[in-house]
């Protein structure tokens, strides 16, 4: 696993053209690493380390079938599912979550989501803002935004990094586009096209010393020529490339298999079958584990994409038949990542968020799923220091709309931003125009004063 080979039409220097594009590109759809390193010389390291780990629940999750039952509600809206108790009083969550429900003290219940476009895609979940009317260049996703306003940790593990696997359409794998961000600044991607590249042999680790040697001459002599700034500087951001690939911390960290062995087992192996239907949505708990290596390691933000909850019905088995493989997987591997957040210490450094783009239809339709529903969703948030152990808002009888309290998403990013020291109220970034933009509409959404 992890290692480049070399193989297929070769350069002078013995090093093949696959592997050097791919050195350079790293999986981050043609944007080479060193242009994401630039963010650590335009903005600074930040001296603090708080991270975020998103959870994406692609498809949206069915609210009353995990978090939100309504057991007094007819057959047809309450669905198959028994309520249980959980370890904090008042809070029942589904009977298919018992691991979560003795760790309900560590979760905010968010039952009252509002605020979604009503479509398929993770944009949603990764940029806050609607898709409509955007600022030139568009908005950054969040792992953008903190990629730009506080750097990298360090010179070996990039700021931002998406787990997003290849699932159904682009809209579900999309690793989030940091607009008007920069490019520099757009989240790594190791997923895209896997990770085998990021550790060097012995034979190619002198290859590629070889070749930064003659890069490092190129772009002395090109300076010398050109008298350009932007040019000479490139020299520092691919020595910095280079660092992180021959320093192999970030190819460890993407390694499960060297996280110990009872670690490895406790959050699951998950699946690799089709999740619901179609060829999308594996059941990847692991990436939950890489997450919090990936953390631990130097990232600010880490986003993955968990199972394919998009679940109509026949003929690719009701909503119940998905949950009953889905939910338990996520049990497993959310209470895994809880307890070894608290037992790392990590847990008010890393604020956990798990969501989808909507919920799902109160009323169950005559093939045994549940459709679309962007009129409320729900979502679990962990860490960072936030008060939990507690339920936010109330949804009505059927858990058709929210009665009490409901949360905007861009509500949901406010409070993440504040875990990582931002303030919403004054903090921006320039889009292309040069004009500053704000990380929400902080007139309308401020961090939620429940969990801060």
């Amino acid at each position: 696993m992890l290692t480049i080979q070399g193989s297929g039409l070769e350069l002078c220097d013995g090093v093949s053209r696959r592997s050097f594009l791919k050195i350079g590109g790293l999986a981050m759809g043609g944007l080479s690493l060193p242009q994401l390193l630039q963010a650590e010389a335009n903005n600074g390291k930040g001296s603090s380390h708080k991270s975020v780990i998103m959870v994406f629940l692609a498809g949206g999750p069915p609210h009353q079938d995990m978090v939100d039952l309504k057991p007094e509600a007819p057959v047809e809206y309450r669905g198959e599912f028994s309520p249980i108790r959980s370890n904090v009083p008042g809070i029942d969550v589904c009977e298919h979550m018992p691991l979560l429900s003795q760790r309900m003290d560590k979760l905010a219940v968010v039952r009252t989501l509002v605020g979604s476009e009503g479509r398929h895609s993770a944009y949603q979940c990764l940029h806050a803002h609607p898709t409509l009317n955007q600022p030139p260049g568009g908005w950054p996703c969040f792992g953008s935004a903190i990629s730009k306003l506080s750097g990298p940790v360090n010179n070996e593990i990039p700021a931002a990094v998406s787990l997003q696997p290849k699932i159904g359409g682009l809209a579900w794998s999309d690793p989030g586009q940091p607009g008007f961000a920069g490019m520099s600044h757009a989240p790594f991607a190791p997923n895209a096209s896997g990770t085998k590249d990021l550790v060097l042999d012995g034979m190619n680790l002198k290859m590629l010393r070889d070749r930064q040697t003659l890069l490092s001459r190129i772009d002395v002599l090109r300076k010398r020529l050109e008298k350009s700034d932007a040019i000479g500087g490139m020299d520092t951001y691919y020595r910095q490339a280079f660092d992180i690939l021959m320093s192999g911390r970030l190819a460890d960290a993407l390694d499960v298999e060297k996280e110990d062995a009872v670690t490895r087992e406790r959050y699951g192996r998950g699946a690799k079958d089709p999740a619901g239907y179609g060829d999308a949505g594996w059941l990847r708990n692991e990436d939950m584990l890489v997450a919090r290596r990936l953390v631990e390691a130097g990232a600010r933000v880490v986003t993955l994409s968990f199972g394919r909850w998009d679940w109509h019905g026949q003929p690719h088995g009701t909503n119940f038949d998905n949950a009953r493989d889905h939910i338990p997987a996520l049990d497993q591997a959310l209470s895994a990542l809880l307890d070894d957040l608290h037992e790392r210490g990590l847990e008010q450094d890393v604020s956990v968020v798990v969501w989808g783009e909507f919920g799902r239809t109160p009323l169950i339709n005559k093939k045994g799923g549940r459709d679309h529903w962007p009129q409320v969703g729900c979502a679990l948030l962990a860490g960072g220091g936030m008060r939990t152990g507690q339920i936010i808002g109330a949804t009505s009888a059927r858990a058709e709309r929210p009665i009490e309290r409901p949360v905007h998403f861009q509500e949901v990013f406010a409070t993440l931003y504040h875990c990582l020291g931002l303030d919403v109220d004054h903090t921006t970034i320039n889009d292309l125009t040069g004009r500053p933009q704000y990380l929400v509409d902080h007139s309308k959404y401020q961090p939620l004063p429940e969990v801060v």
